[in-house]
Parts: C-alpha cells; sequence; structure tokens
C-alpha cells in the first residue's frame, strides 16, 4: 500500500483502475468524497440512486458494491458501509463488518481485471471511522491477495 499526495478521482497507475470509496445504506450522495467522484464523472451518481431506488430487489445493502465503469480503463467502486449519515448512541456511521465485506468484493474484481485500486481514507471522513482499524482491512482484503493499493491523502 503506498501513500501519496493527490486527488483519488485521478489515479495515478498504468492499466485497469478501480477507484474505491464508502456510500450510505440511506440513497443520500452529496457530501466529502463523492462530490469529487461527481465533478469528474456523472455515472457513478446516477447508477448508485438507481441502485438504491430498486433496493427491494437487487441486494443494495449494507457489504453490497456496485462497479461503474466510467471510462475504458477506470471503474468505480461504490461500497455499501455506512448504516446512515449522522453518528447514533452505537458509534459513527462506518460499519467495519460492512466495509470488510465490500473491501473483498473489490478484491476480487481487482484481481479479475487485473487492475490496482485508488481510494482516499475510506470510511475515515463523514464515515467517522478510525484509519488504525480501516487500513488492516484494506491490507487482508487487497494488499494480501497481490492488489496495488494508493491511498491519496
Amino acid at each position: 500500500m503506498r501513500y501519496i499526495k493527490g486527488d483519488a478521482t485521478s489515479p495515478q497507475a498504468k492499466g485497469v483502475k478501480i477507484v474505491a470509496h464508502v456510500c450510505n445504506d440511506l440513497g443520500g450522495w452529496g457530501k466529502g468524497f463523492v462530490l469529487a467522484v461527481s465533478r469528474r464523472w456523472k455515472e457513478p451518481e446516477a447508477e448508485y440512486r438507481a441502485w438504491h431506488r430498486a433496493r427491494a430487489r437487487n441486494g443494495f445493502g449494507l457489504g453490497a458494491v456496485q462497479f461503474v465503469q466510467v471510462e475504458r480503463y477506470i471503474w468505480v467502486a461504490n461500497m455499501v458501509a455506512q448504516r446512515g449519515i449522522k453518528p447514533s448512541r452505537s458509534g459513527p456511521p462506518i460499519r467495519y463488518e460492512a466495509l470488510d465485506r465490500a473491501l473483498e468484493k473489490v478484491g476480487e474484481r481487482a484481481l479479475e481485471l487485473s487492475a490496482s485500486v485508488h481510494m482516499p481514507r475510506i470510511g475515515c471522513g463523514l464515515g467517522g471511522g478510525r484509519w488504525e482499524l480501516v487500513e488492516p482491512l484494506i491490507e487482508r482484503r487487497l494488499v494480501e491477495r497481490g492488489v496495488s493499493v494508493t491511498v491519496y491523502e
């Protein structure tokens, strides 16, 4: 895993790339990293909103991932790993178990596509997560499986 300064929506690598980020389970898209995603590409937001609208019949929920191809060699992974958008009595919105399941799916797709994965510090902004809990999930589900990961700061 490498850390660089930059914008995860402009992934710095050759070949196929997956830009991974965390979404909530309410269908909300309007704060945080998703704004940078939407400035760069329109499809991830439109696909996420359609996925949420049809959630009763399509597997949308915590731990699910939607892959949206936005350029010939770039995919966006909408990972549902946040319960709501505000902290509750049970803690911050991030759900580490859901993030772990989502990262496993991202790892599978990255291996299928021979892709590298690019992300901000997922789940640690509006999601309220702690990087010292998120980083080991990324290590286990991606890095240990041979997937190159770049975290943008």
